[in-house]
Formats: C-alpha cells, sequence, structure tokens
C-alpha cells in the first residue's frame, strides 16, 4: 500500500487544510493525476498522486488540517492489487480438490444491495456513496439531536426536490473549505449558486447573495425559490420586490439621513474594501470580517517578515526604449503567440541580469548565514481573490523574455483558477511585485522571508525631465517608471542595494529595437 503523505508547500508551511478530494474511494489514479486539493496559508493548490492505482482509503476529511507528513490517504497500486488476487485464488483452488473437476461450479451469488463489506476497513475511513443512490442534499442543521434550524427546515426541503441539471451553478465548483461550511450551514449546494471568483470558484459572498436574494424573495412572494425555478417563479411573482430609495449622501458633520424605503428582514448595504464587499445589517453600525485561510497566512508571513530590519532604495528609470519596443511588436507578439506582451518579464531580466553581478541579493538569510543561490528561481506577485500569492518561475536565467513572459501568464491563470501545482511554490530566491499596474508610483515593498531582497515596478508615467544633449539640457517628456528595492538589512547594506539598482536601471535603459524578446 502506497501512502499519501500532507506535503510541504513551502519552507515556512507547517500544515495544510484538506480543501477538497477530487477522487473517492475505490477510483482509478494515474501516477501524478491530481488527487485533491490542499489549502495552505496562501494557496491551494492540487496534490498529484505518488503512484498509480486505486484510492483505497481517505484518512482525512474535507476541512480538516493536518501537519506536514501526515497520512492522509491511502492508494493500492497495481501489482499489490494482482499479488492480492494471486494470493487469494490459490488456496481456493487448492481447497476444492479433485471433486471440483467432477461438477461444474455454480455461479456465486450476488451481493445484496447495500450489503456490508466481508471485511470492514480500519481508521477513519472516509466512505463514498454511488452516485446512482446518493442522497439528496442534506442542510447542516439535520433533525433530533443536531443543531437544526427551523427558520431553514422549509428551504432545505425545497433545495432537496430541486435537480443539480436545471440550476445555473457548477456542482463541481471549487471553493474554500470555510465556503463549503457556509453551503451546509444554509442547506444549499454548489449547483445553485453561479461562483464568480477565478475559475468560477464559488466565494462567501457568492453565499451571502444567494441567501440574501432569497431572503428576500421569500418576504415579498410568500415562497421561496432557488437557481434556475428561483428565476421563473420571480418572472412571474405578482408582488415583485421594488428597488429601495437611494440613501443622500450626508452633508457636513451631521448625521445620515435615513433610508426612506420601507424594511425587509436583514436589510444590507453594502461598502467596498478593495474587492471584497461587506454587508452591513440593518442597525449595525460595524461588522466583523472573520479572517480567511489566505488572510491568516499572509498575516502570519508578515508578521514573521517584519522582524526584518528592511531597508529601501529608490531609482527613476527612463523607460524610453522599452515602451517603444512593447508598442511596436505587441500586435504581432499577441497574434503569434495568444498572450500580450507584459512589461514584467523585461524587469524580470534586469533583475536576474542584476543579480548575476550582486550574489549577496540571490539567497536567503538563515540564522547560521547568509545561504548564496546558484539558482535563479524568482517570485511574481499575483494578486487573487482573498489577497496575494508568490509563485515561482524556476531558472529565469534560463529563459527569454518570451519564455519568461509564457512562464508569468501561465503560473498567474493556474493562480487566479486555484490550479497552482506544488513546484510553483518554495525555493524563490528573489520576489518581484508589478504594484504599478494599478498606478502606485511609490511602494514600500516587504520581503518575503526568507529572501532578502524584493522589487517593485511602478506606474509608467510621462514627466518632464532634463535630457543632455551636445549643445546643452533640454527639457522633454519621457515615460519614466519608479523601481523600489527592499532590502534585509542583515545581509546586504545600502550600497549593496544600490548597486543592484544601478544594474536593472542600466539594463532597462538599454532596451531598444535590437533587444531580443525571443
Amino acid at each position: 500500500m502506497a501512502k499519501v503523505t500532507m506535503p510541504q508547500l513551502g519552507e515556512s508551511v507547517a500544515e495544510g487544510t484538506i480543501g477538497k478530494w477530487l477522487k473517492k474511494p475505490g477510483d482509478h489514479v494515474a501516477k501524478y493525476e491530481p488527487l485533491l486539493e490542499v489549502i495552505t496559508d496562501k494557496v491551494n493548490a492540487e496534490v498529484p498522486s505518488p503512484v498509480e492505482g486505486t484510492l483505497t482509503q481517505i484518512l482525512v476529511e474535507e476541512g480538516a488540517t493536518v501537519p506536514n507528513n501526515a497520512e492522509i490517504a491511502i492508494i493500492e497500486t497495481a501489482e499489490e492489487a494482482g499479488a492480492g488476487t494471486a494470493q487469494s485464488s490459490a488456496p481456493a483452488a487448492s481447497a476444492a480438490g479433485p471433486a471440483a473437476t467432477a461438477a461444474a461450479p455454480s455461479p456465486a451469488p450476488s451481493p445484496a444491495a447495500g450489503a456490508a463489506p466481508a471485511t470492514a476497513p480500519t481508521g477513519p475511513v472516509v466512505t463514498s456513496t454511488p452516485p446512482s443512490a446518493a442522497p439528496a442534499p442534506t442542510p447542516a442543521f439535520g433533525p433530533a439531536g443536531s443543531d437544526e434550524r427551523p427558520e431553514r427546515a422549509d428551504q432545505a426541503a425545497a433545495i432537496a426536490t430541486i435537480d443539480d441539471a436545471a440550476l445555473p451553478g457548477d456542482p463541481d465548483a471549487r471553493m474554500t473549505p470555510a465556503v463549503r461550511r457556509l453551503l451546509r450551514e444554509h442547506g444549499l449546494t454548489a449547483a445553485m449558486i453561479v461562483g464568480t471568483g477565478g475559475g468560477s470558484r464559488i466565494t462567501r459572498d457568492d453565499v451571502s447573495n444567494y441567501v440574501e436574494t432569497q431572503r428576500t424573495k421569500t418576504s415579498v412572494g410568500g415562497q421561496i425559490v432557488g437557481g434556475a425555478a428561483g428565476a421563473a417563479g420571480a418572472a412571474t411573482a405578482p408582488n415583485a420586490p421594488t428597488s429601495p430609495t437611494t440613501q443622500a449622501a450626508p452633508t457636513g458633520n451631521g448625521p445620515a439621513p435615513r433610508s426612506t424605503a420601507p424594511a425587509t428582514p436583514a436589510a444590507t448595504t453594502a461598502a467596498s474594501s478593495g474587492s471584497q464587499k461587506i454587508s452591513f445589517p440593518e442597525g449595525a453600525d460595524e461588522v466583523l470580517l472573520p479572517m480567511t485561510q489566505m488572510r491568516k497566512g499572509i498575516a502570519a508571513q508578515m508578521t514573521r517578515s517584519l522582524a526584518i530590519p528592511h531597508a529601501y532604495v529608490h531609482m527613476e528609470v527612463d523607460v524610453s526604449g522599452l515602451v517603444k519596443l512593447r508598442e511596436s511588436a505587441k500586435r504581432e507578439y499577441q497574434a503569434a503567440n495568444g498572450l500580450s506582451l507584459s512589461y514584467v518579464p523585461f524587469v524580470v531580466k534586469a533583475a536576474v541580469e542584476a543579480l548575476r553581478r550582486n550574489g549577496t541579493f540571490n539567497a536567503n538569510w538563515t540564522d547560521a548565514g547568509l545561504l548564496a543561490k546558484r539558482r535563479f528561481n524568482i517570485g511574481v506577485a499575483v494578486a487573487v481573490d482573498d489577497g496575494l500569492i508568490v509563485p515561482v518561475i524556476r531558472d529565469a536565467d534560463q529563459l527569454s523574455i518570451h519564455g519568461i513572459n509564457q512562464a508569468i501568464a501561465d503560473v498567474a491563470g493556474r493562480a487566479r483558477a486555484n490550479r497552482l501545482r506544488l513546484d510553483d511554490f518554495g525555493g524563490g530566491t528573489f520576489t518581484i511585485d508589478n504594484t504599478g499596474w494599478l498606478g502606485s508610483n511609490l511602494t514600500m515593498p516587504i520581503i518575503n522571508s526568507p529572501e532578502v531582497g524584493i522589487l517593485t515596478m511602478e506606474a509608467i508615467t510621462k514627466r518632464a525631465v532634463v535630457i543632455e544633449t551636445p549643445s546643452g539640457d533640454v527639457i522633454g517628456i519621457r515615460p519614466v517608471m519608479n523601481v523600489v528595492l527592499g532590502l534585509d538589512h542583515r545581509a546586504n547594506d545600502g550600497a549593496g542595494g544600490a548597486a543592484v539598482l544601478r544594474d536593472i536601471k542600466a539594463w532597462l535603459e538599454a532596451v531598444g529595437p535590437e533587444t531580443a524578446i525571443y
């Protein structure tokens, strides 16, 4: 039997949460085929099967958090299955003896449907119900002996009668364990909700908005509807909900005027905090936003990283040549490769060339000293729905600008679709963060420990600059980009940081029509 263990997704990651099993007991799995999703501090990653065989036991349920290297499943390989069959058939043949040849064997009786197996598996096994016998979705608040909530009983009964095929959502949609638990609490299924997250992932806001919509329909139309059936019911309901009157904006320092709309149960107002929508119950002036798994991980990592004595160096880069090259090549590049040509791979290439000359920045900090790295594994910060993750572009020095651009597009797309792999994390030697895509001009980045340096590329803006010419200085309009280097002052000093930025600046300002993209 091959044992599947919880992998370590990063140097500082000590545990992982089972997000979703992609296979069930009895399923055949190929080697390296995705077996489950694991949620760590900051990411959802698919874990491949280490061997080919049959998944026999799931030892850890979805939503459970276990430490690295803990056993989470057992797979029976094809060799083991063949050996077991041969061993079980040999005693049967010897027991039959000569009499077996005198009479025709009678067919073995079929086991009764639902009969218990001859040998019950041991350990915390999670069994799977065949699809044909799968029960209707059951709310988390069940009958006697559980935390049943009477106000949801009718809703759960109505939900159980709806066929997933008639619903707009994906029954196999991805979501975090917290969102999955929220679905169970409301007696919902994934098929009822259209996910708006990356890769159609269902978010907490999707569930909350759906529940609020159904609650409003119930209070107005007198019935509970859901999914496609709910849409049809709303279209013909005689008492369709009306939009509330818009609340007037407050003036001066006085209290804001109250809405004149008729109050409905759990009426909400919405505010925006980044990409997250916040709903305030009527009459509430504040609301607690629980920490997601990703935010907990970011908080822990940033707390560790801020223990590092940071120092910063900033320079302005004239990217006139870079902008002209990209503008002249982007249409042909898009047509030939099916993706846009970004500025990021140019900055990655410039950073790699600078790190070649300044090896103490391509390193990790340890208590024993600075651990210099031969390979250039560049982390690229990617913004996702719940926060920020930093997958790694390995051996970036071996890639062309086109190769780096492809690698970044691939890993960013998989990150937003929650399709990252184990080898996308860990082993980073330096990080680049494109903070300028939102328009920032100056950022003080936090180092991704245990690395000792991080570079931000800010927005490219047109500025009036002084240009030296043989006939004297003139003022011209040039596209300029700020770059900021955050450095670990234990490993390097400001002079070393300035040397790195000087080399990055020189490389970027030297980009021209002759710069090779491929």
